[in-house]
């Protein structure tokens, strides 16, 4: 297990794979799962495309279209941007898990491990990465 702390330039996705990839290589693992968990509620994690970062911006976009700052929200003490943060986190997740296969990441070809901060401003977030499995 370890922590690994992300500074965010704020609000967009920031590529973990490499973070992850050298946790499974630091603790030998063989054969299992990494499980990823964000200890925040205003961030999340997401696989998504590596490949076109249109993609990434488009996604952005989709999600400030389900949580607009400008609904009208009760929860407004940390800005306006706080509780749009927190439903796009309920709506794309916390944790994930990926699987380990020969001391690799079974990751598809286009896909990559993001944390994707939802506030505007830049934040220091944790990510807590967790291997379970037998080691080489």
């Amino acid at each position: 297990t370890a922590l690994l702390t992300v500074p965010t330039p704020g609000r967009g996705f920031t590529d973990l794979t490499a973070e992850a990839t050298n946790f499974i290589k630091d603790v030998h693992a063989r054969d299992g799962a990494l499980t990823l968990f964000i200890r925040h509620t205003s961030a999340s994690l997401t696989i998504q495309e590596n490949a076109d970062p249109s993609v990434l911006a488009d996604l952005t976009t989709a999600l400030s279209r389900l949580a607009p700052e400008n609904a009208g929200w009760t929860h407004d003490t940390e800005g306006p941007d706080d509780m749009p943060a927190h439903v796009k986190t309920m709506l794309t997740g916390t944790s994930l898990q990926i699987p380990v296969l020969n001391g690799n990441l079974v990751l598809g070809t286009w896909q990559a491990i993001y944390l994707i901060e939802h506030r505007m401003r830049p934040h220091r977030r944790e990510v807590v990465l967790q291997f379970i499995g037998s080691n080489q």
